[in-house]
C-alpha cells in the first residue's frame, strides 16, 4: 500500500498544533467484526542506530503472513518529545506498511489510541493518515484524565495489564472486544508479539 505524503512539522509547535487538528478527525464509532488481515505495528531504536519499524501482516485465520521492515536514520526523526512520538515513528511505520504485499484490513499499534494527552497517539495518528480502522495496545497508562478512552485490559493471569484503546473507526467497546478475540499465548496479543520480536531482531541485526 503507498501511503500519503506524511506532513514533517520543523519544530514541536508545529506539530502540536497539527497533532489537535487531527484528533478532531478521530471518529469513535465502527466494528471490527469480519476483519481477518490486520496490520500489526512495532518500532525500536537505539541511540547512534536507524529507528526500525515492522509492519507484520496477520490473518486472524491462518495467523502471520508477511513481514515488512523498514529503517529511518537517526538524523532524519523528528525530535523526541513525549506526547509527540507518533511524529518520530509514523514515517518509518508507513514505509514498512507500503511494503506489505496487500493492504490490511485494520491497524494494531504498539502504543495508544485516543488514550492520549491529545487524543492522538501512534494509533489514531496512522489511522487518520490512513483512513483505516486502528487500535492501540499500549504497555502503560498515558492519559488517565477521567473520560472513557479505553480498558485496562490483563490479557493472562499473572502478567500486567495492558491499555486498550480505539485508534479510528473503532468503537470504545469493539476495540476492547476485538483485542479480546485475537490469539494469545503471552501477555501481548500474538500479532503484535511477533512484530516486537521481528523488530528486537531488525535492530540487533544493525549492530
Amino acid at each position: 500500500m503507498r501511503p500519503p505524503p506524511f506532513p514533517k512539522p520543523a519544530h514541536p509547535e508545529e506539530a502540536l498544533a497539527l497533532q489537535r487538528a487531527l484528533a478532531k478527525k478521530v471518529r469513535l464509532a465502527g466494528s471490527l467484526e469480519g476483519v481477518r488481515r490486520i496490520a500489526a505495528l512495532d518500532a525500536s531504536h537505539k541511540r547512534g542506530r536507524p529507528l526500525v519499524a515492522v509492519a507484520l501482516l496477520y490473518d486472524l485465520e491462518k495467523g502471520p503472513l508477511h513481514v515488512a521492515t523498514a529503517l529511518l536514520p537517526e538524523e532524519a526523526l523528528f525530535p523526541y518529545v513525549p506526547g509527540l512520538l507518533s511524529f518520530r515513528e509514523a514515517p518509518a511505520y508507513l514505509e514498512a506498511l507500503a511494503a506489505l504485499p496487500e493492504a490490511p484490513e485494520a491497524l494494531l499499534g504498539d502504543g495508544q489510541g485516543v488514550a492520549h494527552p491529545r487524543g492522538l497517539g501512534i494509533a489514531s495518528h496512522l489511522g487518520v493518515h490512513l483512513d483505516l480502522p486502528s487500535v492501540g495496545v499500549a504497555k502503560r497508562l498515558l492519559a488517565p484524565d477521567g473520560r472513557p478512552l479505553g480498558y485496562v485490559y490483563r490479557s493472562r493471569t499473572g502478567v500486567k495489564p495492558l491499555y486498550v484503546s480505539p485508534g479510528h473507526r473503532v468503537g470504545l467497546e469493539e476495540a476492547l472486544r476485538f483485542v479480546r478475540r485475537l490469539p494469545t499465548r503471552f501477555r501481548l496479543p500474538e500479532p503484535l508479539r511477533l512484530a516486537h520480536l521481528e523488530a528486537g531482531r531488525a535492530l540487533k541485526a544493525l549492530d
